[in-house]
């Protein structure tokens, strides 16, 4: 089952049937839900017949964007080369194999831009770049029940200054986007599942990448149950799970850039750098 959230409320998609979903049926219903994929499946044998085109939002409701960084070993190597300068690096390396992850807040629901929007990048800022992730989808009760792309933009400047700056680097105005689609299912994506990207500068490709999910280095669970020791989330929460595409350290993002993720159960999220 696959949510889309648009400017006339949400669709449902199952298998090639699309239908717009009863009023009552939200996304702060579906993340509060005991059973969000049963809810789904109700919300979907009670729609109506969806309209041919329309305008497409973030799949947000109230809740919070977290994230975990240095999951994938091509971003511990990042983060290792922009902070070694201000003496950083070692950071990166103990969190890489640590027991505990590293989680931050990414974004509030204002702050998200969904498929088609903008992102920005910091005035303040040289090098800034878009980090794509599988984001899951987590319910109040902690339990993964879906997931989304996520656009996790970072100042990568800021942050290799002083891993104290990390919040600034990555917590601001259009630093996130999420969709185009919510997948609702009991299971998590396979470990082959590809995450792409392309950023286009003047119709021209300026750079691609790709992994899978296979090489991040803890089980996504585990980043649920760190994520919601000592803390609760009663709108549920979304948890962006790092990135293992970074572009090259002579790259920076620009107004006008075009930023395109896929996973092939999401679907592409487009957006544009303001």
């Amino acid at each position: 089952m696959r949510v889309t959230a648009t400017t006339v409320g949400l669709l449902l998609e199952l298998e090639d049937r699309v239908v717009r979903a009863p009023t009552h049926f939200t996304i702060d219903a579906l993340f509060r839900s005991d059973d969000p994929v049963g809810l789904a499946r109700t919300a979907f044998e009670a729609g109506s017949t969806a309209d041919a085109s329309t305008t497409l939002l973030a799949p947000i409701g109230a809740q919070e964007v977290w994230a975990a960084g240095v999951t994938y070993e091509r971003s511990r190597e990042a983060r290792v080369e922009e902070s070694s300068d201000a003496g950083g690096g070692s950071f990166y390396d103990r969190v890489y194999d640590a027991d505990r992850p590293e989680l931050f807040l990414k974004a509030t629901p204002h702050r998200v831009a969904g498929p088609g929007g903008a992102i920005r990048i910091r005035g303040d800022s040289k090098w800034n770049v878009p980090e794509p992730e599988l984001t899951l989808a987590v319910d109040s009760a902690g339990r993964i029940f879906g997931f989304t792309i996520g656009n996790d933009v970072s100042s990568r400047d800021i942050e290799g200054e002083n891993p104290l700056y990390l919040p600034q680097a990555k917590v601001y105005a259009g630093s996130a986007a999420l969709g185009p689609r919510l997948v609702v299912t009991d299971s998590l994506p396979p470990p082959e599942t590809t995450i792409s990207m392309e950023i286009l500068r003047a119709d021209r490709v300026e750079f691609s990448g790709a992994t899978t999910i296979a090489r991040i280095r803890r089980p996504l669970p585990t980043l649920v149950e760190w994520l919601f020791r000592e803390d609760h989330f009663p709108n549920g929460c979304f948890l962006m799970t790092g990135t293992g595409i970074v572009p090259d350290d002579d790259f920076t993002l620009a107004a006008g850039d075009e930023v395109r993720i896929t996973i092939d159960a999401v679907g592409t999220l487009v957006n544009h750098v303001a």
